[in-house]
C-alpha cells in the first residue's frame, strides 16, 4: 500500500505533525490521486506560531541589514539550485505545465533577488539643520509579527510576494498557503530556514478559514497580505482592519486586452492566445476579455483557429499548452459559467467543455473557450471565471473600448496593441486600471516596481513588490533632535528658524 505524505506545520524552526483531527487530501489534478494530506491547524497551534514569531521578533528585528541581506543572498542560491523540484511540486499538485511553473519559480527568486537589496531599500532619510541646530531624520522600522495568506494559482510566487521583504525589514513572519497545493509553499519555508532565517521568524500554518480569520484578528499580528479571490479578500480586509491591523488584499480582476487596427497582427493575435488561456486561465492577470477595435473583428476567425491547435495535456508534458484546472470544482464551475454564456445569447466560436485526455480521463481538463457578442451585463463578463475562457467584445472606437473598460468594477491589468505611441499615450491616461501592458498581454511589472492593481482589484493603499512593499511592511518613525553645547533659554513656541 502506497504510503501517502503528510504536510508538516513549521513552529520556531521546526517541522512538527498537527495535532488536529481535520485533513484534507492533496489531490493531482490530472489524474485525482491523492498526493498528500494537509492537517487544518488547531487554533492553538496557530497561537503557537504566533507566539514563536513574536518571540523572535525580540532579537530579529535588531540584527543587522547585513544579515538580512546575507539570508536573502542564500536563499536565492537555494532557489535556484532546487528550482526544477520546487516546479515539479507545483505541477504535482496544481496542474499547471512544468514551463509554466519554471516561469513562476522565477518571478518569485525575482523578488528574494529585490530583497537582497535590503540594505538600500530601507534606507531612511536625513536633514542636518533643517531648523538652526536641529536635525530631522526618519526611520524605517520593522512592525512585528506579520501574517500572509495565499491563493492556489501561483504557490511560489505568491509567498514570495510576503515574506521575503517582510523579514528582509526585520519583521517575523506566519504563512498560510492555500491547501490545495501546499507542498511548494512549505518547501520554499524550508530553504528559507536553510538559508540562515533563524528559529520562529518564518512559521507555516495550514488550513481554511478559521485559520485565517484567527491570523487576521490575533492581537500580536500587526499587518497581513491576502492575495486570492475578491470575496475572500473582502472578508479579511474586514476582520483585519476592525482589529486595529494593516492589511493589503490583491483580489480579483476582469482584465481587458484592446486591440487597434494598425498593431502587428501577428504579434497582437499570438500574444492574446498565452494570456487567455496560458495556466488554464487559472491567473489573477490573465487576459479573460479581448476588445476588438473597428477592423481587428475580421480577426476574430484567425483567433479562433490559433486557439484550436493549443494542447491541453498533464503538465508533465513539455509540449503542453495548458494543464487541468485545480479541482473537479473548478472545473464544474467554468463549464457552468459556460453553460450561462450560452444561455445568455452569446455565441460560442470554440467550446472547450468536453475535451478529454488519453490516459488522464478523470483529469479536471477544459480546453480554450471564446465567446463573441459578449455584453456587459453577462454572467461570463461579470464573474472571474478563473478558467480558459475569453470574452470577446467588438466596439469602433479606442474611446469606446477605455469607456467600457472603466465600467468595469476591477482594475488589475489591462493592455493594448498598437504601433501608435500617441494612441498608448492617450490610452495610458484615460483607462482606469492600475497595471497597463503597452504590447504586453500580462502587465505585472518586475519586482523592483510595485503591483499596483486598482479599485476593485484591491483594498488597502500600498501594494507588494517594490517600494510599496518596503513601506507596507515598515513604519516609519520622525525624530526631530537638537544637540547643543550650551543651556538654552526658556522657549515657549514651536517655531523653528
Amino acid at each position: 500500500m502506497r504510503s501517502i505524505p503528510e504536510v508538516p506545520l513549521i513552529i520556531n524552526g521546526e517541522k512538527i505533525r498537527s495535532k488536529s483531527d481535520v485533513w484534507q487530501d492533496v489531490v493531482n489534478p490530472a489524474n485525482q490521486e491523492v498526493v498528500a494530506r494537509v492537517p487544518f491547524a488547531t487554533l492553538d497551534e496557530v497561537d503557537q506560531a504566533v507566539a514563536s514569531a513574536k518571540e523572535a521578533f525580540k532579537t530579529w528585528r535588531n540584527s543587522g541589514q547585513g544579515t538580512r541581506m546575507r539570508v536573502m543572498l542564500k536563499l536565492q542560491q537555494l532557489v535556484r539550485e532546487n528550482a526544477t523540484k520546487l516546479a515539479e511540486l507545483i505541477t504535482l499538485e496544481h496542474g499547471k505545465t512544468l514551463p509554466d511553473a519554471e516561469g513562476e519559480v522565477g518571478r518569485g527568486l525575482e523578488v528574494i533577488e529585490h530583497a537582497c537589496s535590503i540594505v538600500s531599500l530601507q534606507l531612511g532619510e536625513y536633514a542636518e539643520n533643517a531648523a538652526s541646530g536641529i536635525d530631522v531624520y526618519t526611520l524605517n522600522q520593522p512592525l512585528g509579527v506579520c501574517a500572509g495568506i495565499t491563493a492556489f494559482n501561483f504557490p511560489i510566487m505568491l509567498p514570495c510576494f510576503m515574506f521575503p521583504i517582510a523579514v528582509a525589514c526585520g519583521n517575523t513572519f506566519v504563512l498560510k498557503p492555500s491547501e490545495q497545493d501546499p507542498s511548494s509553499s512549505l518547501f520554499l519555508a524550508e530553504l528559507a530556514l536553510e538559508a540562515g532565517l533563524p528559529p520562529g521568524v518564518l512559521n507555516v500554518v495550514h488550513g481554511g478559514p478559521e485559520v485565517a480569520n484567527r491570523l487576521c484578528e490575533h492581537p500580536d499580528i500587526k499587518a497581513v497580505s491576502f492575495i486570492g479571490s475578491t470575496r475572500v479578500g473582502t472578508e479579511i480586509y474586514r476582520r483585519s482592519s476592525n482589529a486595529g491591523k494593516r492589511c493589503q488584499a490583491m483580489m480579483g480582476a476582469k482584465n481587458h486586452c484592446v486591440i487597434l487596427p494598425d498593431a502587428d497582427k501577428e504579434v497582437a493575435l499570438n500574444q492574446l492566445v498565452g494570456a487567455a488561456f496560458g495556466a488554464a486561465g487559472q491567473r489573477c492577470m490573465a487576459t479573460s476579455v479581448a476588445v476588438m477595435v473597428g477592423k481587428t473583428k475580421e480577426w476574430l476567425d484567425d483567433f479562433v483557429e490559433r486557439s484550436k491547435k493549443l494542447k491541453v495535456n498533464v503538465g508533465t508534458d513539455r509540449a503542453a499548452d495548458l494543464g487541468p484546472l485545480v479541482s473537479p470544482a473548478a472545473r464544474e464551475r467554468v463549464r457552468g459559467l459556460i453553460q450561462s454564456g450560452i444561455d445568455e445569447g452569446a455565441e460560442l466560436l470554440l467550446d472547450g467543455r468536453d475535451i478529454t485526455v488519453e490516459g488522464y480521463e478523470n483529469g479536471n481538463f477544459v480546453g480554450p473557450t471564446i465567446f463573441a457578442g459578449v455584453k456587459a451585463e453577462m454572467r461570463i463578463y461579470q464573474e472571474e471565471i478563473f478558467g480558459p475562457v475569453l470574452c470577446v467584445v467588438c466596439v469602433d472606437t479606442l474611446d469606446e473600448a477605455i469607456e467600457f473598460i472603466n465600467a468595469n468594477p476591477n482594475g488589475n491589468g489591462v493592455a493594448i496593441f498598437t504601433q501608435s505611441g500617441g494612441d498608448a499615450r492617450y490610452f495610458q491616461n484615460n483607462v482606469d486600471v492600475g497595471q497597463i501592458g503597452i504590447n504586453i498581454p500580462i502587465p505585472v511589472p518586475v519586482a523592483w516596481f510595485s503591483f499596483t492593481g486598482s479599485r476593485g482589484s484591491k483594498l488597502g493603499d500600498l501594494g507588494p513588490n517594490g517600494k510599496q512593499a518596503v513601506s507596507f511592511w515598515t513604519q516609519t518613525k520622525s525624530i526631530t533632535a537638537r544637540w547643543t553645547h550650551h543651556a538654552q533659554g526658556v522657549n515657549t513656541t514651536i517655531k523653528m528658524e
